[in-house]
């Protein structure tokens, strides 16, 4: 095989709201990678995204005709998360063989041009069947859900045969095998407990004095834990990220910021996103029954417990109050008095009334926030940006 191809095809991006808006479903992170990273590290291969015909086909898409003309492909559903069975099981694929579930859904195809029957149509010469477990994010609580689970097989998958960094013994560590900390990480004066999971803590990550880890917790490369920080497992902080106050069971992606005081419970918060000091999100009803969810679709159950889903590039302000099971879209400015209201579209600009942000304003507010960073607006990014503040619902 000489490339992986990513398909959303049968997957329902739009059911991964808002996160899908900016991103293809394989760029998603759960655990300590995002689903294309897993898949690459595991099977060895770089990847590509089939052409969609929509706004996010952009320089890593590709026509799958041309792609199969000259090599060997996997078409990989892009939700699905890897495990070593699944992988071994794929390895053993042969040319115009797929990989299919009990009930009968095929996942993954090993193609070349003899498989191409025309336009957009593929020939499956043989099924094979896997009932081992698969994991898949079909919707966005699946993030924090999957997250525990993610976090020990990235672990497991990143530290395999290397040796970790030492920790000073300034830090007071219970079950020192199961943290690992890349090179170049600062952790000095915390109390880290992996008893109930591993600790990852990437390459030039700080972590600083008074921080209390309970595992499995991810830190990214080069993200910084302030002082004093309380983080529970399962957690992510992405590569980037600045974290503070209580976080627990949550996933930053990327270059965000929660970085004072205040509460992050079962949330998803996408990159690029500030959370104002004091922010505190309600996670649990007051009721304790389920959580309700807006979604494109309509209103869904989302389980017991569900904070809030932060679309890429959006705000709050200080002291904001964020309700249960709240979805935040792309690049709203979230202001107000009391609590959020459940949903908050796209480029919404305060969170009563919720006026709509200038595109313009938007883009300037968004290249202000990564520049603190050393970033810059790609092209890309201003594409579906702009496809998202048009025609994008939500």
């Amino acid at each position: 095989m000489n490339k992986i191809i990513f398909t959303e095809e049968y997957c329902q991006p739009g059911n991964l709201h808002p996160f899908t808006l900016t991103r293809q479903v394989q760029d998603i992170r759960v655990g300590i990678l995002t689903i294309r990273e897993k898949w690459e590290m595991m099977l060895k291969l770089p990847s590509w995204d089939k052409q969609e015909g929509d706004y996010k086909d952009l320089a890593r898409s590709v026509n799958i005709e041309e792609a199969a003309a000259d090599s060997t492909c996997l078409l990989i559903h892009s939700n699905v998360l890897p495990t070593p069975e699944l992988v071994a099981a794929i390895r053993k694929l042969k040319d115009g063989e797929c990989i299919s579930t009990p009930g009968g859904n095929n996942f993954a195809f090993r193609i070349t041009k003899k498989e191409i029957a025309g336009k957009h149509k593929i020939k499956v010469g043989r099924t094979v069947g896997f009932e081992g477990e698969i994991k898949t994010i079909r919707f966005p609580w699946d993030i924090f859900r999957l997250n525990d689970w993610a976090i020990r097989q990235d672990f497991a998958l990143l530290t395999r045969r290397r040796k970790s960094q030492k920790l000073s013994k300034t830090n007071r560590v219970e079950q020192a095998g199961q943290v690992f900390v890349e090179e170049g990480a600062s952790v000095e004066h915390c109390i880290i407990n992996v008893s109930t999971g591993p600790v990852y803590i990437g390459k030039d990550a700080v972590v600083m004095e008074g921080s209390i880890i309970r595992g499995p917790v991810a830190i990214g490369h080069n993200a910084c834990v302030k002082m004093g920080t309380k983080i529970y497992g399962a957690t992510t902080i992405g590569p980037h990220c600045v974290a503070g106050g209580e976080i627990k069971n949550s996933v930053l992606f990327g270059y965000s910021n929660k970085a004072h005081d205040g509460y992050l419970g079962d949330s998803v918060i996408g990159e690029w996103c500030n959370l104002g000091a004091g922010t505190t999100n309600s996670n649990l009803k007051n009721n304790a029954s389920d959580v309700r969810i807006w979604t494109p679709k309509g209103q869904m159950d989302a389980g017991q417990k569900c904070g809030v889903l932060m679309g890429d590039y959006s705000r709050t302000a200080v002291n904001t109050s964020i309700n249960t099971g709240t979805v935040i879209g792309v690049s709203s400015n979230v202001f107000g008095t009391g609590l959020t209201p459940k949903y908050i579209p796209n480029f919404s600009w305060g969170s009563e009334g919720l006026i709509r942000y200038d595109f313009e304003k938007a883009l300037l507010d968004i290249e202000d926030w990564m520049q603190l960073k050393n970033a810059t607006m790609t092209d890309e990014q201003r594409v579906i940006l702009k496809y998202v503040f048009e025609k994008a619902r939500g």
